[in-house]
């Protein structure tokens, strides 16, 4: 079995359907809107059961040759059907509107939940996985709370209803209706608890392969670059062939309890009409009585067999539902304090790790940072260098407050993170990352991504600024051009220019570079340095960069390497010193000699 797999059958253990009443939160604000439902519902229930005794009166008229209550009965009977439509239609109305009115509210819950988790909450779960709960599983809520529910509650109606009213017409054929029930509920109970499990199951396998999809489909350029299409196929049909065959035995399993049902229930009204007709024929009952009898009987039946399938539709919802609960409750490893103090302003981007050890929660034996200690002062420019995994992006991480460290404090302006909340001190800090993120939206929307309250032209001197405005004016529609999915419009260095205007127009007094100029080529990389130096002014500014060349003006360079510092100092004193720093410059200068 895979880790998948296994981590799928954890959390599929021991459901019923009361986890629906997970969904009570979301419904408790609509109370109006779920009595009224529930009013419509009722009436059309009653009405439904009113309608035999009509047809008693109708056919009973006929023997009787009553042709002014046969009249009456008739005008009765159709008034009764008039009002059934109607509430019928208010019935769906008000039920329909209330499940789309809670897997709204449900899903904008889920939503703001997901979207402010730590880093640490998506290495345990995949992306394309929530966003199967986001989809999949409320759209399943959905239909079962705007129609699974409403249809369950009015079959239950219907067979309490029925049954009493078949025990007023005939006590004997009641008894035999009777004798059907266990025959009929033994099944649902025991195949209801299979069904529960595999719709359970089979709600992790889709999952699971929304889950592979997302992950193939965003990085498709790598795949396609290491031919790894055929692999990545593979890959996804497996875990969709396992879907579909939990999906088939459910399916099968569900066939079969319907098969049982229906044929039980028919059977037995088959048997209880053959006892009703010699009645009727030994004059012990009336046409009548037994044409009532027979409604309710179908009426109880019909109830039955929608109740069994509608069972395992809640099932399903009940599976999602403790699926979406879940998420909903996880707690996650970050929390803001209760009592957040605010950040004082004006900032002045004082930066501080005390005594700071580290590791990532999906490495724990491999530490990230041990005891690491640095003070930058406002507005100073400090550059980490060192080899790849020295701890350079971890610092950067650690600021950002996406983890705590395991040991020590981080503060900006002396107030630890940890006692503000996190909305707060991230306004003062601009972060462009190694690998930019474009969104699917405008040139000019994603620059604006920052700060959503800049004007167009704050946006366009952003741009200048950045070195991009000139290749997004040559854009087909300059600002207004739609960028695609991950920027797939645009070249690296563009993308990393368009990231550098966004953190630009932030204008926050703490700066965060993360390989800023990585991905551009020499003419581009000398603008937007350029560009870089100026808003670094008056700015308390954190920069990584492999390219020593780029860092050689910093007021102070701290070399890192595994996860300690290990020099600090400006560009000549750490080449005179000799040691990782005077290494690393020898060998990138003399490559770009050589080059």
């Amino acid at each position: 079995m895979t880790d998948t797999s296994a981590a799928q059958d954890q959390r599929a253990k021991s459901r019923n359907i009361g986890a629906l009443k997970g969904l009570w939160p979301f419904i408790h604000p609509y109370r109006n809107l779920l009595a009224l439902a529930l009013l419509a519902l009722i009436t059309t229930a009653a009405i439904t059961l009113a309608l035999p005794l009509a047809v008693r009166r109708v056919v009973d008229g006929f023997e009787a040759r009553e042709m002014m209550l046969l009249n009456q009965y008739f005008a009765g009977a159709f008034g009764l059907a008039g009002l059934l439509a109607l509430g019928t239609g208010l019935r769906y109305y008000f039920v329909t509107r209330l499940g789309e009115r809670i897997v709204a509210d449900i899903r904008k819950a889920l939503f703001a939940r997901v979207i402010d988790r730590s880093p640490a909450f998506y290495e345990r779960i995949m992306t394309g996985e929530v966003l199967s709960r986001l989809t999949t599983d409320t759209t399943l809520i959905q239909s079962v709370i705007g129609s699974s529910v409403s249809i369950a509650l009015r079959n239950a109606l219907m067979l309490i209803g029925g049954l009493i009213l078949l025990g007023l017409t005939s006590a004997k054929l009641m008894g035999f209706v009777l004798l059907m029930v266990p025959a009929i509920i033994v099944p649902i109970v025991v195949m209801g608890r299979k069904l529960r499990k595999l719709s359970r199951e089979n709600q992790d396998w889709v999952a699971a392969s929304s889950g592979n999809a997302s992950e193939a489909l965003s990085a498709v350029q790598t795949v396609q670059a290491n031919t790894h299409e055929a692999a990545s196929r593979a890959a996804f049909d497996q875990v969709t062939e396992t879907s579909f065959d939990v999906a088939r035995r459910r399916i099968f399993t569900r066939a079969l309890l319907t098969v049982i049902v229906i044929f039980l229930v028919f059977a037995g009204i088959l048997g209880t009409l053959w006892v009703g007709a010699r009645d009727v024929a030994a004059g012990v009952m009336s046409p009548g009585e037994l044409a009532q009898f027979v409604i309710y009987a179908v009426i109880v039946a019909g109830s039955v067999g929608a109740l069994s399938e509608i069972w395992s539709e809640l099932q399903r919802a009940a599976g999602a539902t403790e699926r979406l609960v879940e998420l909903l409750h996880d707690e996650d490893t970050l929390q803001d304090p209760d009592t957040p103090r605010a950040l004082p302003r004006p900032i002045r981007g004082a930066v501080r790790f005390e005594d700071v050890s580290f590791h990532y929660p999906t490495r724990p034996g491999q530490q990230a940072l041990d005891q690491v200690s640095l003070d930058v002062a406002p507005g100073e420019t400090v550059a980490l260098v060192g080899p790849s995994g020295a701890g350079k992006t971890t610092i950067l991480q650690l600021l950002m407050r996406f983890y705590d460290p395991l040991s020590g404090r981080i503060l900006i302006d002396g107030m630890d993170l940890r006692d503000m909340a996190r909305t707060d001190f991230r306004q003062a800090l601009a972060l462009v990352p190694q690998d930019p993120v474009i969104f699917a939206a405008s040139a000019m929307d994603n620059i604006r991504f920052s700060r959503p309250e800049a004007t167009d032209v704050e946006v366009i001197e952003a741009a200048r600024a950045a070195d991009a405005h000139v290749f997004i004016e040559r854009l087909p529609e300059g600002y207004k051009t739609e960028l695609g999915e991950r920027g797939v419009m645009l070249s690296g260095g563009q993308r990393q220019r368009v990231a550098l205007a966004r953190a630009i127009l932030r204008d926050a007094p703490i700066l965060l570079l993360d390989e800023a100029t990585s991905a551009l080529d020499a003419e581009s990389e000398a603008a937007v340095q350029r560009a870089v130096d100026h808003l670094s002014k008056d700015r308390t500014t954190l920069v990584i960069a492999h390219r020593l060349a780029t860092v050689k003006q910093a007021d102070r360079i701290v070399v890192f390497d595994d996860g300690r510092i290990v020099a600090t100092g400006t560009h000549d004193e750490l080449v005179a010193e000799g040691g990782l720093y005077a290494r690393l410059a020898r060998l990138q200068f003399t490559a770009d000699r050589a080059a």
